[in-house]
């Protein structure tokens, strides 16, 4: 057995993110899942069996797609041979599955994996509520037509209210409050203005718009619908975003003191994500290209109420264990779930009392340069398809660190229920 245990990350490729609009899009998790993973293995040459594993996240597939990364992988002609499971940590769910296959290919148990994750947020169910499913339940049970016409008379309005399960999902059920609420106490703990948040969202939106004209997401695969439509860019761009306008927008989660906006929040979004990584020997033996390197991992748990401080926590002792400080690190890609949440990790990064009383450490860790994260754009402004998105962050990473000749970057994420993941990629810069 070889002991080069490098893991390589060696192409991938996602659909654009769509924008949900209020009914069930055009596509269901499996058919975005399809449409990201074929122009992939399609442009490379090794048999389908020589994959290991297919690993995808996703946190609400559909109800005829239990177990999507099989269903998935099925679809994509792998053979039935071929293991394929489906993972789930809320918004890193891609995350996690590009994780389980780094550490599965660095363990020798795997040679080839497909990873990645994919959401269809405009499809998430609408369930029956407790009241319904138990009348239901005693209506089934009713043998005879007398019995069924009693049970029906006790049929009420209240048994029709639906449960919205994207409005569940985006609640934490330890501490009783919504992924924005969160927000607005990251907001009040760093002192983080509603100016500011705009000011970030709108930043958002000039990145993304400068990346697409100038072709820097060639990761995005285009795809097409049944009523002969295609999608090739991500399509919450706003491009006449600006101050002005997102002042004008009234809070969210928070109506009469609150600063957190759809304006400056994560879209609702379908889009999947793939990608491929290989051992070293797997590289050699197929011929395949390299794109960078998985070097580490790391998962940190944190108070919920404040969940979106996972990323300050997940990368502070990747930096300590890799023996980096922050300008060791080329560019960074931390998941906008929200404006707030990504600039109370840059000022937690900058405060000695929280580096020291909540990160463990001896001092402050220093500030993330602002023209070295997310470059490109985040979850403001293409969308925040939450099974997709760590997936997404890893590869735009490694494409970025191709496009700029660049050795090193940090991908991470917050996760629902007070997490925090993170990754280290590099790449040998020439």
């Amino acid at each position: 057995m070889s002991k080069d245990k490098t893991v390589y990350i060696v192409d991938g490729s996602r659909t654009p993110y769509l924008k949900a609009r209020g009914k069930p899009g055009n596509f269901t998790a499996g058919d975005l899942a399809v449409a990201a993973g074929k122009p992939l293995l399609m442009r490379h040459h090794f048999a389908l069996e020589a994959i290991s594993e297919v690993i995808l996240g996703c946190v609400m597939p559909g109800a005829d797609e239990a177990n999507i990364g099989r269903v998935a992988a099925l679809k994509l002609g792998i053979p039935e041979s071929v293991p394929a499971w489906t993972v789930q940590r809320n918004c890193a769910s891609g995350m996690q599955a590009v994780d389980c296959a780094f550490r599965n290919i660095r363990s020798g148990l795997s040679d080839i994996v497909l990873a990645g994750g994919v959401e269809s947020m405009s499809h998430a169910p609408v369930l029956y509520n407790d009241m319904m499913v138990n009348w239901l339940s005693h209506f089934m049970m009713s043998k005879t037509v007398a019995q069924k016409l009693k049970t029906i008379t006790r049929l009420r309005p209240s048994h029709f209210k639906p449960v919205i399960a994207l409005i569940k999902g985006l609640s934490d059920p330890i501490v009783g409050l919504s992924m924005g609420q969160t927000a607005e106490n990251i907001a009040q703990r760093f002192n983080i203005s509603r100016q500011q948040m705009d000011e970030f969202a709108v930043q958002s939106h000039q990145r993304l718009a400068f990346a697409i004209d100038n072709h820097h997401l060639d990761e995005v695969e285009t795809i097409y619908d049944n009523h002969g439509h295609f999608y090739d860019q991500d399509d919450g761009l706003r491009r006449d975003s600006n101050e002005k306008a997102l002042a004008n927008l009234r809070p969210v989660f928070d109506k009469k003191f609150g600063l957190v906006t759809a304006g400056n929040s994560a879209q609702i979004t379908d889009g999947a994500c793939w990608i491929l990584l290989a051992s070293a020997q797997a590289v050699k033996k197929h011929k395949l290209p390299v794109l960078a390197k998985i070097s580490d991992s790391e998962w940190a748990g944190l108070d919920p109420a404040v969940m979106g401080m996972g990323p300050a926590h997940a990368m502070a002792p990747l930096l300590q264990r890799n023996q980096l400080t922050v300008n060791d690190v080329d560019y960074w890609e931390i998941n906008e779930a929200f404006a707030a949440q990504v600039l109370g990790c840059r000022a937690a990064w900058m405060d000695e009392d929280y580096c020291k009383h909540q990160l463990g450490l001896d001092s402050s860790l220093g500030e993330i340069p602002a023209d070295k994260l997310n470059v490109d754009g985040g979850g403001v402004s293409l969308g925040h398809p939450v099974g997709s998105s760590g997936a997404r962050i890893i590869l735009h990473l490694a494409k970025t660190l191709e496009r700029n000749n660049a050795a090193k970057g940090i991908a991470s994420l917050c996760i629902g229920g007070g997490q925090g993941g993170a990754m280290l990629i590099e790449r040998e810069a020439n």
